[in-house]
């Protein structure tokens, strides 16, 4: 492990708890959301959705909505150029295999799910739109549909698409499972079920289209995807160079904005009017239409020998992909690898399976399939513990992974596992016991670890690219297509340059997510960004820096090794210093260039088979440790988070303050997750269409979050950074299940933990 102590002291920027670039605008409320563009002569948009979860389309007529005054244009299903949407990722399909279905843009013969889009409307206002949506004639002829995997999955289930309903099948085998469980002192079954989650974020999807003066569709959006410019290229089946998308900053994602939302819709309106158009998702839309977090059912059989080592997992996974594919066989892929968590297993079996069902299409959500095992590896573990009568922080410390072991898949760990010290850092930051307030309250304490990868499959030869270049006066410019989530994802790179290139960061700008205009750096997906359009823009800053220095050396005398940069000059180690003005203008004197486009290639590697766990899937993983401190009131089931720390390893912090802000904002959506958020479905009919229905965590349901910020600077980030978007969200559910268990000894095996289930749980309820 490397003393990342010892070598902070030679950064200047990267490390400090700066504040971000964007921060007062957002402050002030002066951050130009995507629903705040307007532009002169503007067309408003609606959508007209499938009330039914799986029926065919008879009759769909629009000869009334049409001719209605200020109505622009009706568009169906035979008005698209190319109706269908691809649901991988370009250069997915050697690691997944082909897909067995594609997105309707809009429906055309039949309807798979309750809110599919059947016809697009664009109005002068909106309440036009509405009103002409409503008068597009439907008739519906309603088809048996199924809404279970398990259903979806039995002989002689109606099918979904043609091919049958079985989308993706992952396996993992390694060692002799039923021996080493046949010798285990313990073994531990459990079935566990995690429910349909939405993203929820503030900021629904929300976007404008216009047509440039030479012909460019741009769409200005809410998106994680810049890329997707290519997708309304195919739809509109126009040359890829005639769409532009513009990405805002975003009032939320979490993988909730990473497939295709309102830009295909956008760019086909603009197309067909020529005006530009606005589009803006109700809440009561989202909730209903878009894709959603998987649903699961977990079963697991844990082994273990007298020490507490586990000998032995034998997994099951069944997720629930809703109507069409999107990203659910990656997901469950994740899913597979992750399922027996950050621990020495010598023997493994996982057997990992995704159906179509007619319920909401389910897709990427922060965490994507690592988190929904979490619940299940860590509630095993602590009845692993609770057997033995081991200590909860004990039992995790003897089955940690440790650096040079081997994951079922077959993935070497090549980097520090901190999971011990996470666990002892965790549980003591809850500090002292909170003593019960009356005999019917009772007080316990849980603990769960995870890990989660950051960056793409190496198989998929991840890419990002990043411009880096001063202007005359030693002002800096970075330009990186890396959509700005909210995360600080633009404020690092800035950091970043600022560290390399000796630049005050008052004198920095950066310009990211425009497709026309940034260099492309991939999605804002995966924790991927620090860690890709992080090195793309350290590799930049260096390789300019280089050029720079060479100037500089036959300016001062000397080698370029012995220069610094910093505090907008360069410096001799005698203390003679040059202004980087002055150095910019020899540059533009002798032509070498003051800028550089730079490529960060991630490592790569080959499509491995997961059943024989033969080579390595992901870059790295981020590991850490979650305690909570609960209590449970034992008359009516009702829980409450007394105090929570979160705890990991972040290779290193390049913004302590940003980092810290991602685990407490992951934390607090994990606790949502684990107490309160569900998304109710009845035989594929949407119950949950507004926040007074789905609800989530307010200030008023969970303490401070202790954020616990390890360093072991081992990350393969810039300076070693570990991704942290995603982890944070992972262990809360399995921590506070684990301390209602350590309070009252009722485990809870579904999520989310309600009140209900606790006191049925605890006997309370038949």
């Amino acid at each position: 492990m490397t003393d990342a102590v010892a070598t902070r002291d030679a950064l200047r920027i990267v490390g400090q708890p700066v504040v971000r670039h964007d921060a007062r605008d957002k402050v002030v409320a002066a951050t130009a959301y995507a629903a705040d563009w307007a532009l002169p002569g503007m067309l408003h948009a609606a959508v007209l959705r499938s009330p039914y979860p799986s029926a065919r389309i008879v009759r769909l007529e629009t000869k009334r909505a049409t001719a209605m005054a200020g109505v622009a244009v009706v568009l169906t299903a035979k008005d698209v150029p190319r109706n269908t949407l691809a649901t991988d990722v370009p250069g997915q399909t050697t690691a997944v295999g082909p897909l067995r279905a594609t997105l309707h843009v809009l429906a055309e013969d039949r309807v798979r799910h309750q809110g599919e889009p059947v016809a697009l409307v664009a109005a002068e206002t909106l309440e036009l739109a509405r009103d002409a949506v409503e008068a597009i004639e439907v008739e519906y002829e309603v088809t048996p549909g199924v809404f279970t995997p398990e259903a979806a999955l039995a002989p002689g289930a109606p099918p979904v698409h043609g091919t049958g309903n079985l989308l993706a099948q992952w396996r993992i085998a390694r060692g002799d499972v039923a021996k080493a469980l046949a010798g285990a002192n313990v073994v531990v079954e459990g079935e566990y079920t995690t429910q349909l989650v939405d993203a929820a974020y503030l900021e629904p999807e929300s976007g404008v289209a216009w047509i440039d003066s030479d012909g460019v569709i741009t769409i200005r959006l809410s998106t994680q995807v810049i890329e997707h410019f290519r997708d309304v290229a195919e739809v509109l089946q126009v040359p890829q160079n005639r769409v532009r998308v513009i990405g805002t900053y975003l009032g939320g994602g979490f993988g909730g904005k990473e497939d295709v939302t309102v830009e295909a819709y956008l760019g086909l309106l603009t197309l067909k009017t020529g005006r530009p158009v606005k589009m803006v998702w109700t809440r009561q839309e989202s909730l209903l239409s878009r894709a959603k977090r998987h649903p699961y059912r977990l079963r697991y059989r844990t082994g273990a020998n007298a020490h507490g080592e586990i000998v032995a997992q034998q997994i099951e996974l069944l997720a629930d992909a809703g109507a069409y594919a999107y990203l659910s066989a990656l997901v469950l892929l994740y899913s597979t690898v992750t399922a027996a968590g950050p621990y020495r297993v010598p023997a493994v079996e996982v057997d990992a399976r995704v159906a179509y069902t007619n319920n909401p299409p389910t897709s990427a959500m922060r965490g994507f399939g690592a988190m929904q095992t979490v619940f299940a590896y860590e509630s095993q573990l602590d009845r692993v513990a609770r057997a033995l009568g081991m200590d909860p922080v004990a039992v995790r410390r003897v089955n940690a992974l440790r650096r040079g072991d081997t994951l079922p898949v077959g993935q070497v760990i090549e980097t520090h596992v901190a999971i011990p010290e996470l666990c002892e850092r965790a549980w003591a930051a809850l500090g002292p016991p909170t003593a019960a307030r009356a005999p019917h309250i009772k007080v316990g304490r849980g603990l769960a670890c995870n890990f989660q990868p950051y960056g793409r499959i190496v198989w998929l030869h991840d890419w990002a690219s990043a411009w880096v270049g001063f202007e005359m006066d030693g002002s800096l410019v970075i330009r990186c297509g890396c959509p700005d989530v909210g995360g600080g994802q633009a404020s690092s790179l800035c950091q970043i340059a600022a560290e390399v290139l000796g630049v005050t960061l008052t004198r920095i700008s950066v310009h990211v997510s425009d497709s026309a205009l940034t260099p492309l750096a991939g999605t804002t997906t995966a924790s991927r960004q620090l860690y890709m359009s992080g090195n793309a823009v350290l590799k930049t800053a260096r390789e300019l820096r280089a050029g720079l220095l060479g100037v500089a050396a036959a300016m001062l005398g000397g080698d370029a090794d012995d220069l610094d940069m910093d505090e907008d000059r360069v410096v001799t180690r005698d203390g003679r210093t040059l202004a980087i003005a002055g150095l910019l203008a020899e540059c533009a004197r002798v032509g070498v260039p003051r800028s550089h486009l730079g490529v960060y290639h991630a490592p790569a590697g080959e499509p491995v088979d997961l059943a024989t766990g033969s080579g390595k899937v992901f870059p790295d993983y981020t590991f850490g440790a979650h305690a909570a401190e609960v209590e449970v009131d034992t008359e009516t089931g009702l829980v409450r988070v007394l105090g929570y720390a979160a705890a990991h390893d972040v290779g290193r912090a390049i913004n302590p303050q940003s980092v810290e802000g991602q685990i407490q904002g992951g934390a607090v959506q994990g606790l949502g997750y684990g107490l309160m958020e569900e998304v109710v479905v009845e035989n594929g009919i949407n119950l949950t269409t507004s926040f007074a229905t789905y609800l989530i965590p307010t200030a008023a349901d969970v303490p401070d979050v202790r954020a616990v910020v390890v360093e072991s600077g081992e990350g393969l980030g810039p300076f070693n950074a570990r991704g942290i978007g995603e982890p944070p969200i992972g262990p809360p559910a399995a921590a506070i299940a684990n301390a209602i268990e350590a309070a009252t000894g009722a485990r809870i095996t579904r999520l989310p933990i309600t009140a209900e289930r606790v006191a049925r749980a605890l006997g309370l309820l038949d």
